[in-house]
């Protein structure tokens, strides 16, 4: 007992709009469900875990996780609540500590545990339709700051299997747990297999259709590497966990569930690490840096950017640091910095055409060819035309030659393209062909389960304002307006 009020857990249960009394037989009640007959809370209990810091014996952290997270609609660890035993009790959410906010970086042996709690609740609410926002992302300085260190270190696998004795560990809560055996080279295999045909979907498709069955399998992996497996073995099913955690992210991403997303590009950072890839863990944090230019903080993307750059290693391949430049020359256009942007977009070029192809890419970076180079161009220029209208023609440019290349069915990204297109061409007083593009986009989203390209849609829309006296103009807004997702015309950050 810290003697200190637990605010983390006095936040949520706030949010939750329980009374003490409430909580303690919502517990009693979770608990006998969870097999836990004999467990017995009251309000005192109750009280003495928010107001002096007490934290429960297991299983009462797992049971109040699963209470939280079926109450508010969003994943809720023991870590957000504030009771894992290793001096944080107190820490609020928003405030976390300098070096360890909200718990990043975790312990070692915490990853595979983190990862199977985060997801089995994750699983958890999307089977009883819950799934929402929730709450905040963590700032991009802060994020990186606590991160640095951890990052710059030799990752290092740990000696054993996670101990289910330790109060480190979290055992999942509300749903059936994969039990640790044993498996071999055939079956992480298949695993890979299915990394790259959950990929190749997400990329035609969108994110929004796969998600649960990406979450559904990381769960898995989670339990798995609760075995200590051969180091071979070990590393190898490492990096498959973090290949399925950046897709659960960028699934996570792409249908508007952002705090869920950062949290699953942290956690691929951790696996990447744990499998001693650091090229990959970089390429995870340089996801939330794309996630938070999305968002309009390029400044927490930059903070990102400079920890995904140096935690890469040096064994980064010169078409993965191209990538990395590509994203950091987007967070520099939407803050208007065109001298920044060009020169960054200069290395990137520079480093695309050097790389010889001797090192086969990784798995991660063979969707990241040269339309994708053209494409990320398109979208820097296309968002500094914001700031200055000149950079409209070389968004047009580098639009064109991306949309050219774009034969492997990767409509998500084709769709981004004719997006930039139509909107540079607006910028470019050139309504006509902003009109042809802006069709072609619309034509692809129906079959998209991509919110981004709504959303991408919705900033080209304010672009037509200028034009709508033009009848195909004014036709296109009308079609915009009825093509809305119904979901999306409700809120008002959706509404054109």
């Amino acid at each position: 007992m810290s003697g200190q009020p637990n605010t983390r857990l006095a936040d949520l249960f706030g949010l939750a709009g329980w009374s003490k009394g409430e909580l303690a037989r919502l517990v009693n009640r979770q608990a006998a469900a969870m097999g836990h007959p004999q467990l017995s809370t009251d309000t005192s209990r109750v009280r003495r875990w928010i107001d002096m810091g007490e934290i429960p014996r297991d299983p009462v952290p797992r049971v109040l996780a699963a209470l939280f997270t079926e109450r508010l609609g969003r994943v809720v660890t023991i870590e957000d609540l504030g009771l894992v035993r290793h001096g944080r009790t107190g820490k609020r959410q928003d405030a976390g500590s300098a070096e360890h906010p909200d718990g990043v970086p975790w312990a070692p042996e915490r990853t595979a545990a983190v990862l199977t709690e985060f997801t089995g609740m994750d699983l958890m609410l999307n089977r009883r339709g819950l799934v929402g926002a929730g709450v905040a992302l963590t700032a991009g300085s802060a994020l990186s700051s606590a991160m640095y260190d951890w990052l710059h270190t030799d990752p290092t696998l740990s000696a054993d299997a996670p101990d289910y004795d330790n109060p480190l560990h979290a055992d999942p809560a509300g749903y059936d747990r994969f039990e640790a055996a044993p498996i071999g080279s055939q079956e992480i295999e298949e695993l890979e297999r299915s990394v790259e045909v959950f990929r190749a979907w997400d990329a035609a498709r969108g994110g929004g259709l796969q998600r649960k069955a990406v979450v559904g399998q990381l769960n898995e992996v989670g339990g798995m590497l609760a075995y200590r497996h051969p180091d071979h073995l070990q590393r190898r099913l490492w990096g498959v966990a973090a290949n399925l955690a950046v897709l659960a992210g960028w699934m996570s991403h792409d249908v508007g569930l952002e705090p869920t997303a950062q949290k699953y590009f942290v956690i691929a950072a951790h696996a990447a690490r744990e499998g001693g890839d650091r090229p990959r863990a970089g390429e995870a944090l340089s996801r939330a840096a794309r996630q938070m230019v999305h968002l309009g903080r390029p400044d927490d993307a930059l903070d990102l950017m400079k920890l995904a750059q140096s935690g890469s290693g040096e064994e980064v391949l010169p078409r993965t640091r191209a990538m990395l430049y590509t994203i950091e020359a987007w967070a520099q256009a939407s803050m208007g910095k065109g001298q920044a942007m060009r020169r960054t977009l200069g290395l990137a070029e520079d480093l695309f055409v050097s790389d010889s192809g001797d090192v086969p890419p990784p798995s991660w970076m063979q969707m990241f060819k040269e339309e994708d180079l053209y494409g990320m161009q398109a979208l820097a220029y296309r968002t500094l035309a914001e700031h200055e209208p000149g950079a409209a023609v070389h968004a047009q440019h580098y639009a064109e030659k991306a949309l050219a290349l774009r034969v492997d069915g990767r409509q998500r990204s084709k769709i981004f393209d004719f997006l930039s297109m139509a909107s540079a061409c607006f910028i470019a007083d050139d309504p006509e062909q902003a009109d042809r593009y802006a069709r072609l986009a619309l034509m692809s989203m129906g079959t998209n389960s991509s919110h981004r390209t709504w959303d991408r849609l919705r900033q080209m829309y304010r672009l037509t304002a200028e034009y709508s006296s033009y009848p195909k103009i004014h036709e296109l807004r009308e079609e915009i307006k009825l093509s809305l997702p119904r979901a999306a015309k409700g809120g008002s950050s959706a509404r054109v």
